[in-house]
């Protein structure tokens, strides 16, 4: 018995390790924010849902050469997937790819892939104004599932994620339309240490999100409406602008590289293996409503009747000025509106205080003083930036609607 035990307890100490070395690692930010969902639609007069909170609104840019940009991301997409094949042959192809003027393509990660869904839409959950529509059924990602090299995480047209065998697809002799679709970094990511950092009052920041969240989750299974309203009600760690987790919010908090849970549990040493509500419903069956099982990370829907886990979330919102907490010496800058309209206006920058604006390909748009006086109206919408001489720091995202 005095065996089994410490090897309990050597087994455990082991995970905690494993635990800790992943989330010691320096991880690329492939993507600059993370998307809303897309959902618009309310479907309860309870508040906290999907639809009632408006943070990164997603916005793509056609760009005529069969790419689509991703103005809150920053990724470039392949606007018509390449069609159903083998996971060998989708990496294949990536790398072989040359669209747009561009032979950088690959597959996406999970997190990328699961980003560019709309869940505002159904059967495809996809921006069919922006992307080709296909009859695939499921799309390509790079990662395979840690418990099972066979299988590969894959996206899906109903909007959720989940891990495959990767013979299932019509190639590889199975029923299912697997389908790829190549993704681009525009920019070079930068890299964070650690994907999350526990700042020590009973929250947990996300580093790839700027999401903070919960560190233990409710004590209660309970309703979608009580999970709405439990959420809402939070004060924890000097806040109360608690909510309820959309979809891809509650999805971006689960790493591939660890399974059963599925969510760091260095960090979250509570999440277990449950099941965690979204605020997101299910926008052609609207007595259900999104959720994340963290044995592996799938998303999928349940009754709103049901009972399930909450971990509540904050953040995320840009405001109506710059993302940025920026100086020039000891004053503070501040850039608006955001969305802008016609102009963008600078308080408290310098007189005649030199500025580059690029749009999201990197193409500069203006250059020069008086950026408050320039006419904008013939700009696109999407996602800027902003750039003032003086300070390698001032570097502000302004997204035109």
């Amino acid at each position: 018995m005095k065996l089994a035990s410490n090897k309990r307890f050597i087994t455990a100490i082991l995970a905690l390790v494993l635990c800790q070395t992943i989330s010691a690692q320096s991880l690329p930010k492939t993507m600059r924010r993370l998307p809303d969902t897309g959902q618009t639609q309310s479907y309860t007069n309870t508040p906290g849902e999907d639809a009632d909170f408006s943070i990164n609104s997603p916005f793509f840019i056609q760009n005529g050469d069969g790419t689509v940009t991703d103005t809150v991301t920053g990724l470039m997409w392949q606007q018509t997937d390449g069609g159903e094949m083998t996971i060998e042959n989708a990496t294949t192809f990536c790398e072989n790819l040359t669209i747009g003027g561009h032979d950088d393509w690959r597959l996406p990660t999970t997190y990328e892939a699961y980003s560019m869904l709309n869940h505002g839409k159904s059967n495809p959950a996809l921006d069919i104004a922006a992307f080709t529509n296909t009859v695939a059924e499921y799309w390509w990602t790079s990662q395979h599932d840690v418990t099972n090299a066979s299988k590969i995480w894959v996206t899906n047209k109903g909007g959720g994620i989940g891990n495959h065998l990767k013979t299932e697809t019509v190639s590889a002799g199975g029923t299912k339309k697997i389908h790829v679709r190549a993704v681009r970094e525009i920019e070079t990511p930068p890299t964070v240490s650690s994907h999350f950092s526990d700042n020590s009052d009973g929250t947990i920041t996300d580093h790839l999100t700027d999401l903070v969240w919960q560190k233990t989750p409710a004590p209660d299974s309970m309703t979608w409406e009580s999970a709405l309203v439990f959420s809402a009600n939070l004060s924890l760690a000097g806040h109360d602008d608690w909510r309820l987790p959309n979809i891809k919010e509650l999805q971006s908090l689960s790493e591939v590289s660890i399974a059963n849970p599925s969510v760091n549990s260095a960090f979250f040493p509570q999440i277990g293996l449950k099941k965690y509500w979204a605020s997101t419903s299910l926008p052609n069956q609207t007595t259900k409503a999104w959720y994340l099982d963290t044995r592996f990370g799938i998303t999928t829907y349940a009754e709103k009747t049901g009972k399930l886990n909450l971990l509540c979330v904050r953040g995320g919102q840009n405001g109506s000025v710059s993302t940025n907490d920026l100086t020039m010496g000891n004053t503070p800058i501040m850039a608006f509106p955001n969305p802008f309209a016609d102009h963008v206006i600078l308080k408290n920058a310098p007189e005649n205080v030199f500025c580059q604006m690029s749009n999201a390909l990197g193409q500069v748009v203006f250059s020069g003083t008086h950026l408050e006086k320039q006419d904008l109206t013939k700009l696109p919408p999407g996602l800027y930036t902003l750039k003032i001489s003086g300070n390698p720091n001032a570097v502000f995202k302004l997204l035109k609607s």
